[in-house]
C-alpha cells in the first residue's frame, strides 16, 4: 500500500518536473526564435537602407547625366542660332547693298525714258510734218491725173490679175500639154505592161473562221463542266469562241488571224485527239505555237523563193512570214507585199534599174505590219527600224520610208515601190471598204471641188476614181478652166488620202436654145 502511494508520488513528481522542462524548454525556444527573426529583422532593414542609398545615387547620376546633355543641347542650339543670326545679318547687309544698285538703275532707267520720251516726242513731230507733206502731194497728184488714190490702185491691180490670169492659164496649157505628150504615154506603158506581165488573184481576208465538228455532242464537251473549256480555250488563244444552233459547227472570231489560225488548228486538234480539258488543251497550245512558227519561216522563205530573192536575215524572213497573218482592209500582207515587189521589179525592168533591189524593197516596204500591234509607232517607222538594225541598204531603207509620202523618195527604186503599192491596192476588190468611208470619201472629194469660185456642180464618178466637174460658162473661159482643174488637183493632194490616182475633167459647156412657136 505504502509502495503504490510511494509510486503515485513519484509519477507525480515526474509529471510535474517533465511540465517544467518542457515549458522551460519552449520559453528557450521562442527566445532563440525571437532573436533569431529580430536579427533577421535587422539584416532585412541593413539592406533596405543599402538598396535606397544605392537608388538614390543611382538617381542622382542619371539627373546629372541628363543635366549634361541638356546644357549640351542649349549650347548646341545656342551655337546655331549665333550662326543663323550671323547669316540673317550677312543677307540683310547683302541686301541693302541690291537695294542700293536697284535704286541707282531705276534713277538711270527713268533718266533714260525720260529721254526717250523726248525723242519719241520729236520723231512724231517729224512724222506729223511727212503726213502733212506726202498729203499735199497726193492731192497734187490726184488733181493732175485726174483719179484718186483708191480708183487708181484698183484699176492697177485689176489690169495685173486680168493679165497675170491669161499669162498663167496659157503656161499651164502648154505646160500641161507638153508634159503629157512625153511623159503620160510612157508612164502608162509602163504600168499597163507591168500589170499585164503580173497577174494575181482577188481574195478579201474575213475576221472569222468556221470549225467543222463530227458530232453536236462535241459542243458540249468544247464547252465542258461550267464552262470551265471554253474559258480555257478564250483565255490561252486570245480568240472568241462563238458556239449557236448552228449545227456540228464552231465559229472562231479575232481581228488578228495569226491568233485565229492557232486556235483552229488547236480546236482541230483537240477534237481529234478527244480529250478536252483544261491541261489537255495548254498542251495542245504550246505544242501548235511552236510547229506555227515553223510554218511562218516556211511562208518567209518561199515568198523568198518565189521572187526570186537570196541573203537575207533570219528575224526579216520571219516577219516577212509574220505578215501572212496580217491583213489591211481585208487583204492580206503578205499577198499584197510580194505583188508590190514583183511589180516594181517588171517596172525596174523596163526603165533600166536594179531588179533584184527593186523586189527586195517592194517585199520589205509593209514589213512594220508584221510587229506593229506589239510596237508603238507607225508601220512605216517600225519598218524603217527593223531595216536599219538588220543593215539593208539605203535603197530599201527610203523605199520603206517614203512609200506613203512620209519622206521624199531619194531613188527611182523607192518611186516604183510607191507605184505598185498604189497598184496593188487599189485594184477592184483587192480591199474592203465601210459604206460609211466609201460615202464620207466620195462627199469630201465633191466638197473640195464646190469650194472653188466658179464652180456649179461636181460629181464623184466610178467609185472615187474620176471627179468631173461642171463650170458657170459666163465666169469661167476656157483658159481658166485649166487653172481651175489645177487648183482642184492641188487642193485634194494637199487635204485628202486616197488610193491611187484621180482623174479631174472640167467641163465648160454653152447652150444656145430658142423655142419656135
Amino acid at each position: 500500500m505504502n509502495q503504490m502511494i510511494l509510486s503515485i508520488f513519484l509519477i507525480l513528481i515526474g509529471l510535474i518536473v517533465g511540465f517544467g522542462l518542457t515549458v522551460i524548454y519552449n520559453s528557450l525556444r521562442e527566445k532563440n526564435t525571437t532573436d533569431k527573426i529580430n536579427k533577421m529583422l535587422e539584416e532585412a532593414q541593413k539592406n533596405a537602407d543599402k538598396l535606397k542609398r544605392d537608388a538614390i545615387m543611382e538617381a542622382k547620376e542619371k539627373n546629372y547625366q541628363l543635366k549634361n546633355e541638356v546644357d549640351k543641347e542649349i549650347k548646341e542650339k545656342k551655337s546655331e542660332l549665333k550662326e543663323s543670326e550671323a547669316r540673317l545679318l550677312q543677307r540683310e547687309s547683302s541686301m541693302d547693298k541690291r537695294d542700293e544698285l536697284y535704286q541707282k538703275r531705276e534713277a538711270t532707267l527713268d533718266e533714260r525714258e525720260n529721254k526717250l520720251t523726248q525723242k519719241q516726242k520729236e520723231i512724231q513731230k517729224e512724222e506729223e510734218k511727212v503726213e502733212d507733206i506726202k498729203k499735199e502731194q497726193l492731192e497734187i497728184l490726184e488733181k493732175i491725173s485726174g483719179f484718186s488714190k483708191e480708183k487708181a490702185k484698183e484699176l492697177v491691180m485689176k489690169n495685173v490679175k486680168e493679165a497675170m490670169e491669161k499669162e498663167i492659164s496659157i503656161y499651164i496649157a502648154e505646160q500641161e500639154e507638153e508634159a503629157k505628150l512625153t511623159s503620160e504615154k510612157k508612164a502608162r506603158e509602163f504600168i499597163v505592161t507591168a500589170m499585164e506581165k503580173y497577174a494575181s488573184d482577188v481574195a478579201s481576208e474575213q475576221t472569222v473562221t468556221v470549225v467543222t465538228l463530227p458530232n453536236e455532242e462535241m459542243k458540249g464537251r468544247l464547252i465542258g463542266r461550267e464552262g470551265r473549256n471554253i474559258r480555257t480555250i478564250e483565255a490561252v488563244t486570245g480568240v472568241d469562241l462563238i458556239i449557236d444552233d448552228t449545227p456540228e459547227a464552231v465559229v472562231l472570231s479575232s481581228f488578228d488571224p495569226l491568233r485565229r489560225e492557232i486556235a483552229r488548228v488547236t480546236l482541230e486538234t483537240l477534237i481529234k485527239d478527244g480529250r478536252v480539258h483544261p491541261t489537255r488543251i495548254e498542251e495542245v497550245y504550246d505544242k501548235v505555237c511552236k510547229e506555227m512558227k515553223e510554218k511562218i519561216m516556211e511562208y518567209g522563205n518561199s515568198a523568198l523563193f518565189e521572187l526570186g530573192i537570196t541573203k537575207m536575215s533570219n528575224e526579216l524572213i520571219e516577219l516577212v512570214g509574220r505578215l501572212h497573218f496580217r491583213t489591211s482592209y481585208g487583204q492580206n500582207a503578205l499577198q499584197h507585199s510580194i505583188e508590190v515587189a514583183s511589180l516594181a521589179g517588171l517596172m525596174a525592168g523596163e526603165v533600166g534599174e536594179n531588179v533584184s533591189l527593186a523586189k527586195r524593197a517592194g517585199l520589205l516596204h509593209d514589213i512594220g505590219k508584221a510587229v506593229d500591234h506589239d510596237l508603238e509607232g507607225s508601220h512605216v517607222s517600225i519598218g524603217v527600224d527593223l531595216a536599219k538594225k538588220n543593215r539593208e541598204v539605203d535603197v530599201v531603207i527610203n523605199a520603206i520610208a517614203s512609200h506613203h509620202g512620209d519622206e521624199k523618195a531619194t531613188s527611182v527604186i523607192s518611186c516604183l515601190v510607191a507605184v505598185a503599192d498604189a497598184l496593188s491596192a487599189s485594184r477592184p476588190g483587192a480591199r474592203n471598204d465601210s459604206l460609211e468611208n466609201y460615202v464620207k470619201r466620195l462627199s469630201d472629194l465633191e466638197n473640195v471641188a464646190n469650194g472653188i469660185e466658179g464652180v456649179d456642180h461636181a460629181y464623184a464618178m466610178q467609185a472615187g476614181r474620176e471627179l468631173r466637174v461642171i463650170v458657170e460658162p459666163e465666169e469661167v473661159d476656157d483658159l481658166k478652166a485649166h487653172k481651175i482643174a489645177r487648183d482642184i488637183k492641188e487642193k485634194v493632194e494637199e487635204t485628202l488620202k486616197y488610193p491611187g490616182t484621180i482623174k479631174i475633167t472640167v467641163v465648160r459647156e454653152t447652150r444656145a436654145q430658142e423655142e419656135a412657136k
